[in-house]
């Protein structure tokens, strides 16, 4: 039986970056942090409730960790799951 995750732990934080800046200026989709075990559904209903606005799409991607050099030789930055959120066009997210 899976573990129940409260919407504040499915919705870690918001990814703000350039791209991520102008998606939510010209298609009002907007960038999160997830839990990787959360799933499409379970993103829709934790933006839905922390936000109070009407989620329209969810679009999730599996961020694989970079290798970075470091003196004592290679290790790999953590990977993580960053859920992009489309929100209906009357509603908006004040993030950045």
């Amino acid at each position: 039986m899976p573990v129940q995750l409260h919407d504040t732990e499915v919705i870690k934080a918001p990814v703000i970056s350039e791209k991520s800046t102008f998606l939510a200026s010209v298609r009002n989709a907007y960038c999160f942090e997830v839990a990787k075990s959360a799933d499409k559904p379970r993103i829709k209903a934790a933006i839905e409730k922390l936000y109070n606005v009407k989620v329209l799409e969810v679009r999730t991607v599996n961020v694989v960790g970079k290798p970075k050099r470091t003196r004592s030789g290679y290790k790999t930055t953590a990977a993580w799951k960053k859920a992009i959120v489309i929100l209906h066009q009357d509603n908006k997210l004040d993030l950045f």
